[in-house]
């Protein structure tokens, strides 16, 4: 017999609090919608309040919106989190997964839909190059912008365990198997954190198997590589609202010396912080910390 696993998307935010320290006085208000970005495609993103949205949070490739849930809630503020296209339950995007200005185009959609006021867009990994991709494109979507360990200078070698992680398997034959792949490439993280990320970012099959969401829609040309960000650099140079560079300090994160300096040799007026304690995941490792700064920045 095979053993079907409940999944509940908006049943473990008490876990999330818990597990960081932060007051927990019952479930917050957060619902899914879905925005068309084209005739028949849409994008789908977690609001969260009633208010107008705040912020805009743009995750990393292979993950979705959930993945910000505790810094969501340690934040405490009004907010849309973006599942990008091809990644959580998203349709795919106009060139796969990783073309980022085609991705911000999509995005800026949901973000004049869902959060056409935002007071900035906060964007990890892919989700910090489709941010800035979005400020080039759509300046006055884009109010300042936050990066969370990741410039264009980030390449196939600096994130090499990355992509190591994310073509792996294409299935797992039990929740354990899944869990223990993505406790070997995650251990800065507790096990509950990556249980929690796995059952929002993976789903199980008829025959009990699992499969990464993720897996729906990436192309060919996507296996085994890393997007080319370095034309967006100039996108740095060209952007003049308010810009933060959060970077993790552990070995996990792909964001270098050098990188931090050409950022700040096109920005000098950029802000830079370093989380110690984090590595490429910022906002799984040190969410709280994240929130602060991110909080801080908004002013």
């Amino acid at each position: 017999m095979i053993e079907r696993i409940a999944y509940d998307e908006f049943g473990y935010f008490a876990d999330n609090a818990a597990e960081f320290g932060i007051p927990y006085d019952g479930p917050p208000t957060v619902r899914r919608e879905k925005v068309e970005v084209e005739p028949g495609r849409h994008l789908s993103a977690l609001v969260w309040g009633d208010a107008p949205a705040e912020v805009v949070l743009l995750h990393g490739g292979a993950q979705n919106a959930h993945t910000w849930d505790t810094v969501a809630l340690a934040l405490g503020r009004p907010l849309v989190a973006i599942d990008l296209p091809g990644h959580g339950h998203s349709d795919g995007g106009i060139g796969g997964s990783l073309d980022v200005r085609r991705n911000a185009t999509d995005v800026a959609a949901v973000v004049a839909a869902l959060a056409p006021d935002a007071l900035a867009v906060v964007g990890m990994s892919l989700g910090g190059m489709t941010a800035l991709a979005l400020a080039d494109q759509r300046p006055e979507l884009v109010r300042s912008l936050a990066l969370v360990d990741v410039t264009p200078g980030v390449d196939g070698p600096k994130a090499q365990s990355i992509v190591q992680f994310i073509d792996g398997p294409e299935t797992f034959p039990s929740f354990e198997d899944l869990l223990a792949r993505t406790i070997e490439f995650n251990p800065t993280r507790t096990e509950s954190s990556l249980r929690r990320g796995i059952l929002h970012n993976a789903e199980q099959q008829a025959d009990g198997s699992w499969v990464w969401r993720y897996r729906r829609f990436r192309e060919e040309g996507e296996v085994g590589g890393h997007p080319d960000f370095a034309d967006l650099w100039d996108a740095v140079s060209g952007v003049s609202v308010p810009l933060m560079l959060v970077r993790g300090m552990r070995a996990q994160s792909v964001v270098d010396d050098a990188d931090e300096a050409e950022l700040l040799r096109r920005r000098p007026d950029a802000r830079v912080e370093h989380v110690e304690e984090a590595g490429h995941s910022v906002q799984g490792d040190t969410p709280v910390e994240l929130a602060r700064l991110l909080d801080d920045f908004l002013g």
